[in-house]
């Protein structure tokens, strides 16, 4: 299925809205995760806004490459995979569960499985880097329950955006997933 014009400049401004929320969150807050809300809440609004299977996948190749262009993360080219693997979790949900960007519980753990791939990326980044076993499932999980945390906060808003989004003909109901 090809994409219009039109949903390729949405899913283009997605993932330019999540880089521009990192960039934003560079702020030392001391809280693991909190970057995690924007992304996921796009991804979530990318999918549940534009029909194509892959539109969250694409937002986050997008976003990934934009990253790491900028330099806004650790890790090289695995900055990629950190936006795509939630991108095509939120994907594989949205094909198999209907209704999901109706449902506010539905979002919030789509969010929440996307936000958990967060733990595969922190294991193979600290893996890479050389560090004890121990400390890397340690920091995996502690970077990994705020992402889902805040991954969880960001999906309970989709819904209501969507609708909005719906009722100001800024998208149609039957482009939608």
């Amino acid at each position: 299925m090809k994409l219009s014009l039109k949903d390729s400049l949405f899913l283009g401004f997605c993932a330019v809205f999540i880089v521009s929320a990192k960039m934003a969150l560079r702020l030392h807050l001391k809280i693991p995760g909190h970057s995690m809300f924007f992304t996921m809440f796009f991804l979530l609004i990318a999918r549940g806004c534009v029909k194509h299977r892959l539109a969250a996948s694409f937002s986050g190749l997008l976003a990934g490459i934009l990253t790491m262009l900028l330099g806004l993360g650790k890790g090289g080219p695995l900055l990629i995979v950190k936006f795509i693997l939630p991108g095509l979790i939120i994907d594989l949900l949205a094909g198999v569960i209907p209704g999901l960007f109706q449902s506010v519980v539905l979002c919030m753990l789509a969010a929440g499985l996307a936000a958990a791939s967060r733990l595969l990326t922190s294991l193979l980044i600290d893996f890479m880097v050389g560090m004890d076993t121990t400390i890397m499932l340690q920091h995996a999980l502690i970077k990994s329950a705020g992402s889902i945390f805040f991954g969880m906060a960001s999906g309970a808003a989709v819904p209501a955006v969507i609708r909005k989004l719906i009722s100001h003909g800024v998208i149609d109901e039957q482009g939608r997933p």
